[in-house]
């Protein structure tokens, strides 16, 4: 693919390109909603992202052309821009604006992008594009930003240029991702330890519902409404700032303040999942490939009947699983009502395991997923090997 992304820039800007970047997408691997509630959270980079090819200009003008999209956009360079209906485009925009309100001296540039995240799965393309394009500019034009502000700023970009109220997990994710290995982040004070996660002759399966996921941000909303509720309740007699702050066990003490039964329901999540992240992560240190699986069922299992973001469709991929001896553990993965599950492999069955549940939820939802297999890749960087589409 090196040789056709390169082509493709020489076709689209007639001209070869300079540098390549790459940014992967996500997935979570467990603690599921749970970062806005000061939580552990595994997310681990996957090895599907968006790429990146770039060349300056003279001319002062910024060129965004993308091999998914036919929305393009040329416009010069700026003090600041504004977002532009929903196009793609928004997102390495709104970044460059950053860039520009914090008075980093750029210069025309052509940029080529092309994804292969399927998007609206919940594998987090947004902060893919954000992250490669922020590293882009920074390496480019030697702004001198850690990742750590690449992250920061990308979340940012995020929440007000694109106006979507996201926690830090994703753009940390597609950032600091090291290959076979899971991050396991504090989202109160960004500490994370990189977790071994050799998954032996396992091979990490995605499956896309292929549902929409229309009712996740009006839910999402309704569920931190749903544990600022429990936290204040629990704040009546204990010192806390977050809700994961506690483990199961002091909650059992003190769960008898929350008197509504579905707020009572969303805090056993929260603090049930974030004990699970720790166990996970013990799991997946000793290679332990089963506890981890049974770790995953428990937290889909949560999810659905606690928290209640599930829904028939990860339902299915996650039923199917449960019957199949090749799969290690399986559980949905993302904010939920549509989107992807995941599920561990054995790699030597993938082929027979996808088909098998595509057919399994073909004759229950009435459509087929997509399943994809990955492994647990590297965050963003220069690309400095051969790509192939």
């Amino acid at each position: 693919m090196k040789n056709n992304l390169f082509s493709e820039f020489k076709k689209t800007f007639n001209k070869e390109a300079g540098n390549a970047y790459f940014s992967p997408g996500r997935v979570n691997l467990i603690g599921e909603h749970i970062d806005y509630n000061g939580g552990l959270v595994m997310p681990c980079a996957i090895t599907f992202g968006t790429y990146v090819l770039v060349a300056l200009n003279n001319e002062g003008v910024f060129r965004f052309r993308s091999l998914n999209f036919e929305e393009q956009l040329d416009i010069s360079l700026q003090t600041s821009y504004e977002r532009s209906g929903e196009t793609w485009f928004n997102y390495p925009l709104g970044v460059i604006d950053y860039f520009v309100k914090q008075g980093n001296k750029l210069q025309g540039l052509d940029l080529l992008f092309y994804g292969n995240i399927p998007i609206g799965s919940g594998l987090s393309s947004s902060a893919s594009i954000e992250v490669v394009t922020a590293y882009t500019l920074n390496d480019l034009f030697g702004c001198g930003y850690s990742k750590l502000e690449l992250v920061q700023l990308s979340k940012e970009v995020e929440n007000v240029f694109i106006g979507v109220n996201c926690g830090i997990m994703d753009q940390f994710a597609v950032a600091f991702g090291e290959k076979d290995k899971a991050l396991m982040l504090n989202c109160d004070t960004l500490e994370y330890k990189a977790v071994d996660s050799n998954l032996g002759d396992h091979v990490l399966a995605i499956i896309n519902t292929n549902k929409p996921r229309k009712l996740a941000e009006s839910k999402y909303n309704e569920r931190v409404q749903e544990c600022h509720a429990a936290l204040k309740a629990l704040q009546q007699e204990l010192d806390i700032q977050n809700l994961c702050d506690i483990d199961s066990g002091t909650f059992k003490q003190y769960q008898h303040l929350i008197t509504d039964a579905i707020v009572l329901k969303r805090a056993t999540h929260v603090i049930e999942e974030n004990d699970r992240v720790k166990l996970a992560a013990e799991a997946l240190a000793a290679s332990n490939l089963a506890e981890f699986g049974r770790l995953m069922y428990a937290s889909h299992d949560s999810l659905k009947n606690l928290y209640e973001v599930s829904g028939k469709e990860l339902d299915a991929v996650v039923e199917y699983c449960l019957t199949n001896p090749n799969v290690a553990g399986a559980r949905m993965t993302g904010a939920g009502f549509g989107g992807c599950a995941i599920a561990l492999v054995k790699e030597s069955e993938f082929d027979n395991f996808s088909k098998a549940v595509t057919a399994y939820y073909t004759s229950k939802i009435g459509y087929a997923p997509s399943v994809y297999s990955s492994l647990i890749g590297d965050g963003v960087g220069l690309l400095k090997e051969a790509i192939n589409l």
